[in-house]
């Protein structure tokens, strides 16, 4: 009962502050702008069961694509086992499933070892790529001392916790054998049979490792848990709504702001009366001027590095890094939900995104060619928050680069980019 009491404690104390802290990150999330994704609810269902359950935008790197699918869907299917030692830690019982299941059981149990072997290699692949190897697109001015550490963190851990379940397993299994206590003959186990023999025969030292191991795996999955909220992992779980809520309309084309477009029908149409629309601000300067999908967006960043590296302004040397936008969005409006959180909703810092976290020769090095957004694996759009940015500079600051402001000029006046007048644009044709 000592047992079980304390496995209580530990499990409510995990299940309250991940609570907690995904409610920080919703209510982060939303202090961007309202914006609306309700439509074409089929087609956004489709987009998430292709990107998010299905990774097909993984398989553009086919060797990370199969390492990841290892990860991905043996942590799925292994977390079916983590439902099995709730319930024994909370009741008492050792592997409860097992009758329930019958020979079943067995097989589920062979899978998940399987499968476990599979994330174990996969992640030490992933160790060795990232640390040996040195691949170029983990590396960056913004992969600084602690995005690296947290990969490597994420790795250990999932290392320890697949070695500590079939090193569990193997002890079990040795128990089994010798029909020790309550250790019944139960399950299949490919994997840890192997790891069986470097193990003690005394029955009273499996029984050590087993209990052990129990508690390390589940304990460190639910320490896992709560490490998500910090951690760039957290896109286990945003990976899903991100998806859903993916901008369906083409790539190419740009958002208008409300004010700007009834003005322009007003000129048009003098009987034209507009609706009410937020002119607080043109684009954006800070965090709570982007939609609260750019800023869940940001949360869903996985920093992997597949944006910047196919970004043509940062493979020609320019400061742009998308992952970098991404970033840096994430840690201001962290930072402005912990400002909410020690002085108010109502306090205000001296910081912004623009100038603070992202510079302007950062937002103007972007081509706007969409290839970052193509990239991304879970539908991240950079290129948003960048226009904004651009946005503001233009109609708020009339700061734009010289070029940009001969172009503006030339188009107001002569209604096309170039400096000719509209009566002289088809001189070319009569001349050649």
């Amino acid at each position: 009962m000592i047992g079980q009491a304390i496995f209580f404690i530990i499990l409510a104390a995990a299940v309250y502050l991940f609570w907690k802290n995904a409610a920080k990150i919703r209510r982060n999330i939303l202090l961007g702008r309202d914006a609306d994704f309700s439509d074409r609810p089929a087609e956004r269902w489709a987009t998430m069961a292709r990107v998010a359950l299905g990774q097909s935008k993984m398989t553009k790197r086919p060797v990370a694509a199969i390492l990841h699918l290892f990860v991905y869907v043996g942590f799925v299917i292994i977390n079916i086992e983590v439902l099995e030692i709730l319930i024994d830690g909370l009741f008492g019982s050792h592997r409860v499933f097992s009758k329930p299941l019958g020979s079943f059981y067995g097989l589920l149990i062979g899978s998940f070892e399987v499968l476990a072997l599979l994330v174990l290699v996969a992640c030490l692949i992933f160790l060795v790529r990232r640390n040996v190897l040195k691949l170029k697109r983990f590396t960056g001015q913004e992969m600084t001392a602690w995005p690296k550490s947290d990969a490597n963190y994420i790795l250990i851990t999932e290392v320890l916790l697949m070695a500590a379940f079939l090193t569990m397993n193997a002890a079990d299994y040795k128990l089994q054998a010798l029909h020790y206590g309550h250790y019944l003959q139960a399950g299949n186990f490919p994997v840890s049979e192997f790891i069986a023999p470097l193990l003690p025969s005394q029955a009273s030292a499996l029984v050590v490792a087993e209990r052990v191991c129990w508690w390390f795996h589940i304990v460190g999955i639910l320490a896992f848990l709560n490490y998500l909220p910090y951690s760039k992992h957290f896109h286990i779980l945003l990976a899903f709504p991100n998806t859903y809520y993916s901008r369906l309309k083409p790539k190419g084309q740009f958002t208008n702001m409300a004010s700007v477009t009834n003005e322009v029908k007003a000129m048009l149409d003098p009987s034209f009366v507009p609706e009410p629309a937020d002119v607080s601000r043109f684009g954006a300067k800070d965090v709570t001027d982007l939609t609260w999908k750019n800023l869940m967006d940001a949360y869903t960043c996985t920093e992997c590095g597949r944006c910047t590296s196919v970004c043509p302004a940062n493979i020609t040397g320019k400061k742009l890094s998308p992952r970098k936008i991404m970033m840096d969005t994430r840690d201001r409006v962290t930072e402005v939900g912990n400002n909410i959180d020690k002085h108010g909703k109502d306090f205000t810092d001296e910081n912004t995104l623009l100038d603070n976290y992202i510079t302007r020769e950062e937002l103007w090095a972007c081509t706007t060619c969409n290839a970052c957004v193509e990239a991304c694996p879970v539908n991240i759009n950079p290129l948003e928050i960048i226009t904004e940015m651009r946005r503001y500079i233009v109609m708020e600051e009339s700061q734009a680069p010289a070029s940009l402001n001969n172009m503006f000029g030339n188009m107001e006046n002569n209604g096309a980019p170039w400096k000719y007048s509209q009566a002289d644009r088809l001189n070319w044709a009569e001349k050649s």
